[in-house]
């Protein structure tokens, strides 16, 4: 593809040099060690009694600071967001998409150039905090990581990627079908807290009222409106995000549904080894990739078809 990898190196250059990204960095990198840092001070003394005590670094909340899960749901989003709102519609309005059409670049290998950018440079921010912080997490506790564990700890990093991936192709798609990248970054935010806050409640809202009333008094009607729940729930790319990265860095976590007594009874209490930690997290993981690859399909296509030169 024409024109690919130069748009890539220059956009790469752009991200990783703008203050926007340094900014982010710094944001994410700051929260996430001083919650990993106040986790370690409250697991130092069960270390022994404790497996996978590694991982509870990314699961632990202490007082008032929420995990680094926490964290890492509720800034990822402004990361995808903050590195594509303005990718397309800035060069439009500054006249500049006309001109570098008019150079021996591909159309396609515009969009494609700035959004693999884009993912690129969080994969580079992820990797460096993940480094960072398990360091860090690593002096604290004094604790060498086991092999499994750092593997668990590579597939969460992976989840995280894909997750804020899905963030930035959807901050492409409002940067394609909006001019302005102030409505662009407005309809972004828009989305960021419709899935984060009011997808959970319209999921429980759902299950009450297309199941009947009586399900506390019924089981099978509990647990149809507790399978509703999760099904409209699962919509959200936040809480395939949670679910994927609880059953990663929890092995004891063994379904991500409802539990049931007849599930219970009878069940080792050891935890999973990760080939069937990443078997079950594995709806999760293709939902992610799905929602970012259909997002990215609109912005593509949406791209490809507008009209350059009127503008």
């Amino acid at each position: 593809m024409r024109g690919l990898a130069a748009v890539f190196r220059k956009e790469l250059a752009d991200h990783l040099g703008s203050r926007r990204f340094l900014i982010l960095f710094a944001l994410i990198l700051l929260a996430g060690m001083s919650s990993v840092y106040v986790a370690a001070q409250s697991i130092r003394e069960q270390i022994a009694d404790s497996q996978n005590a590694f991982l509870l670094l990314f699961t632990t909340a202490s007082g008032p600071l929420p995990s680094f899960i926490t964290f890492i749901a509720f800034l990822g989003p402004l990361v995808g967001l903050a590195l594509a709102f303005d990718a397309i519609n800035s060069e439009w309005n500054r006249g500049t998409l006309s001109r570098l059409l008019a150079q021996p670049i591909y159309r396609d290998a515009v969009v494609n150039g700035k959004f693999l950018a884009a993912f690129a440079t969080i994969a580079i921010m992820l990797a460096s905090i993940f480094i960072i912080v398990g360091a860090l997490g690593i002096w604290r506790l004094s604790l060498i990581p086991t092999p499994e564990e750092i593997f668990r700890v590579l597939a969460f990093y992976a989840v995280c990627v894909l997750y804020v991936g899905f963030w930035l192709a959807l901050a492409t798609t409002f940067s394609v079908v909006l001019r302005q990248p102030a409505t662009a970054a407005l309809a972004g935010i828009a989305a960021w807290i419709f899935f984060t806050f009011f997808v959970a409640m319209i999921a429980d809202t759902f299950a009450n009222v297309f199941v009947s009333v009586n399900a506390l008094f019924d089981p099978d009607a509990a647990l149809q409106a507790e399978n509703l729940r999760l099904m409209l729930a699962r919509l959200s790319p936040n809480t395939l995000f949670q679910e994927a990265t609880l059953a990663i860095l929890a092995p004891k976590i063994r379904t991500l549904g409802p539990i049931l007594l007849t599930d219970v009874l009878g069940a080792l209490p050891n935890p999973l080894p990760l080939s069937q930690s990443l078997m079950l997290i594995w709806p999760q993981v293709v939902g992610l990739l799905a929602l970012m690859a259909l997002c990215f399909a609109i912005a593509y296509v949406k791209f490809m078809r507008q009209e350059i030169r009127a503008l």
